[in-house]
């Protein structure tokens, strides 16, 4: 695994908040490996943002800001609305 999957996928699993280490971290585990070079930076731009932002996203408690709305997010999102 090259260095920014390997970086992408530890934070993803590390986030701070535990809802969101389960959500990101699952997903991520799961399709690290297959993810575009945009898909990547999509996800780099996404854990920029605050916990409680992302996990009100993902869960579709609130809706996705436009800057961030992308098919990558909304691969989460469905991701996350399978289980």
């Amino acid at each position: 695994m090259n260095p920014r999957r390997k970086k992408l996928l530890f934070q993803s699993q590390h986030c701070g908040m535990k809802e969101n280490d389960i959500l990101l971290g699952r997903f991520a585990g799961e399709t690290i490996m297959s993810l575009s070079e945009s898909e990547l930076d999509s996800f780099e731009a996404l854990l920029r943002e605050t916990d409680n932002d992302i996990y009100n996203w993902v869960t579709e408690r609130e809706a996705v800001p436009s800057r961030l709305d992308n098919a990558f997010l909304q691969k989460l999102i469905m991701f996350n609305r399978s289980d």
